[in-house]
């Protein structure tokens, strides 16, 4: 019997499981179960395509025993199985993709207790409790069956052995009892069972064990005597939560769903339980999580519900039933109109599938705006996390999702000085107001010191705040809300609304300027600054700004330099008109000034700083 090595990443998992302290050891026995149920799950999937195989849901099942004296426990299936090179492949290197994000996770601070089952290393949770593990397997439709056996982090040896049947079974030799754990705890039916109540009683096999019961020993004594027996019971309801009625579940029924099924380390936010009858009924549970998951925003991120044909699993992941807008909800989807016989492609396009997924968005919409109305703080709390997910959804559709999903947008408000719906803004508008006005920046304090807003605040009109890059985008493509267009206080205004000066004074600083502008023209809605930068067309200064991120960009925006007329500025400006030297000073200051308000750079700081001096000197 050669011994073979661990993978270094593994070796490194095994160090922890080993040497760091858990408060959550019990989770071991969770993670042994599902893996149980999905080697069950994997003979299901081979039945489909595999005509000899006919899947008897009576011989499928997972039993726990376990052995006082020996301190052993014992978590035994009837899956699938495994090879030698299964076991060699599966158990001797980290199963699942993450081992980036767990160095990095573990190199911020001790989140070890977190990492488990996060990234599919649920077996090595066995090695919180055990010193030795044994895992005895053969796979369906081999001859030989398989040893595996590690007692430490150097490695594992793997031998030939004798089993029956196909399937696994695991076989933990627990620690020795310490100061600070009693690992004998685990060596107790009632416990057990419990475990197995609070994390895997929706597992939809049986999982058995004996458990000791009571009987009278003579029925027709006068004094009756009780004696014990063993009888082999399951533990788990098999009735997923899902099937069950509303009036039956607690909050914490659906939130000890919500963790079993690994949907977030979070406590969801709200949930939506669904039971349609119908021309497709279906049962679904959604779940809208507290914060975005870790990888939300990660190219490995991947949306989707779990989709079940009569409490049988179809894919775990069905990208389907999810717009985009909602990728973020979590969830279960049963139906019985959904056939099994199907290939996976075929089931994605089905029609079925398409009105299950067409009701599923209309429900998440409606309970959102529920929310919106009826838990306004709960909802900002959802906002925060997922605002952008739905605004990227109505700008990569080009303002086709806008109908659906532009009630539930919020932007800060001018006169509120908070977050307010497009319906708010729509309501409080002027009679005579035409236009739905906003502001961009990089926050809230420097959108509300633009130069550009000051006429409007001087008529009490209300002003949007965008401060994520992509609300200006959005906007764009809308175009408008119940008939109002969005109006941005940094665009130029059209011919006729402002007085066009074309005067001898602003034609020199045109020509200073060059084609860093389009026009300098005169205004009388800048309150008391003396100047600002507007744009002119269909791209605003705030996108150029987001724009120039992208490799080899050169598009910029069209600047037009308004100068106050009612600033003293104006006067010093008509003043110099005639000294060429002094108006150029002058005009280069101002320009970059309004760049900077803008957030844009100047091109020469240096020259921009020297320029101040000749002012003070």
């Amino acid at each position: 019997m050669v011994k073979r090595k661990y993978k270094a990443e593994s070796k490194r998992l095994m160090e922890l499981m080993v040497n760091s302290i858990y408060t959550n050891k019990e989770i071991f026995l969770r993670e042994l179960i599902s893996n149980a149920s999905d080697a069950i799950d994997k003979m299901y999937y081979k039945s489909l395509s595999d005509e000899n195989l006919v899947f008897n849901k009576d011989d499928y099942y997972i039993e726990i025993s376990f052995d006082k004296e020996e301190r052993t426990i014992t978590v035994r299936d009837t899956g699938i199985g495994m090879s030698e090179e299964d076991l060699d492949e599966n158990l001797g290197t980290i199963a699942k993709s993450g081992t980036l994000e767990f160095k990095n996770e573990l190199a911020k601070e001790d989140k070890t207790a977190e990492i488990i089952g996060q990234f599919g290393v649920g077996f090595y949770s066995s090695f919180l409790v055990a010193k030795k593990v044994s895992v005895l397997t053969k796979k369906y439709g081999d001859d030989k069956a398989w040893l595996w056996e590690s007692e430490d982090v150097e490695g594992y040896s793997i031998e030939e052995a004798e089993k029956d049947s196909h399937g696994t079974e695991i076989t933990l030799y627990l620690k020795d009892n310490t100061e600070d754990d009693n690992f004998d705890d685990f060596l107790n039916e009632y416990r057990i069972e419990s475990l197995v109540k609070n994390y895997s009683n929706y597992i939809r096999y049986p999982i058995k064990m004996l458990m000791t019961k009571t009987k009278v020993k003579d029925e027709e004594a006068e004094t009756p005597e009780y004696e014990e027996y063993k009888e082999l019971e399951t533990l788990n309801s098999m009735i997923p939560i899902w099937k069950k009625n509303k009036s039956e579940l607690k909050d914490e029924d659906y939130i000890n769903f919500y963790h079993d099924q690994h949907y977030g380390f979070d406590n969801p936010l709200t949930w939506i339980h669904i039971n349609v009858e119908g021309a497709v009924s279906y049962r679904a549970i959604l779940y809208i999580p507290e914060a975005q998951p870790f990888d939300f925003r990660s190219k490995s991120y991947k949306k989707g519900l779990q989709l079940y044909s009569n409490g049988v699993l179809i894919m775990d992941k069905c990208e389907k039933l999810l717009p985009d807008s909602f990728s973020f909800v979590k969830g279960v989807v049963d139906s019985e109109d959904l056939s099994l016989n199907i290939s996976r492609e075929i089931l994605q396009e089905d029609r079925q599938l398409r009105v299950i997924a067409k009701n599923i968005e209309n429900k998440i919409i409606s309970e959102l705006k529920k929310m919106l109305k009826n838990d306004r703080e709960k909802y900002e709390k959802f906002y925060e996390s997922f605002g952008q997910t739905i605004k990227i959804a109505v700008y990569e559709s080009y303002g086709m999702e806008k109908d659906k999903l532009q009630d539930l947008f919020l932007f800060y408000s001018s006169k509120e000085k908070k977050p307010i719906t497009l319906e708010e803004y729509f309501k409080n508008m002027k009679e005579d107001q035409d236009k739905i006005y906003y502001a961009t920046g990089s926050s809230i304090e420097v959108i509300d010191k633009l130069p550009q807003g000051s006429g409007l605040k001087s008529k009490d009109i209300e002003i949007l705040y965008l401060t994520d890059p992509i609300d200006e985008f959005v906007l764009k493509v809308m175009g408008s809300y119940k008939e109002k267009e969005f109006s941005s206080i940094s665009q130029e205004l059209e011919s006729g609304k402002e007085e066009e000066t074309k005067d001898e004074l602003f034609e020199k600083m045109k020509t200073i300027l060059g084609d860093e502008v389009v026009e300098v023209k005169a205004s009388e809605n800048l309150g008391d600054n003396p100047v600002a930068l507007l744009s002119r067309g269909d791209l605003s200064i705030e996108m150029e700004k987001v724009l120039q991120y992208q490799e080899n960009n050169q598009i910029k925006a069209q600047k037009v330099l308004e100068v106050n007329k009612n600033h003293s500025i104006y006067k010093k400006l008509e003043d110099l008109k005639d000294n060429e030297e002094e108006l150029k000073l002058y005009t280069n200051l101002l320009y970059n000034q309004a760049r900077l308000i803008e957030g844009l750079p100047i091109e020469d700081p240096v020259e921009y700083t020297k320029n101040i001096w000749k002012l003070i000197d």
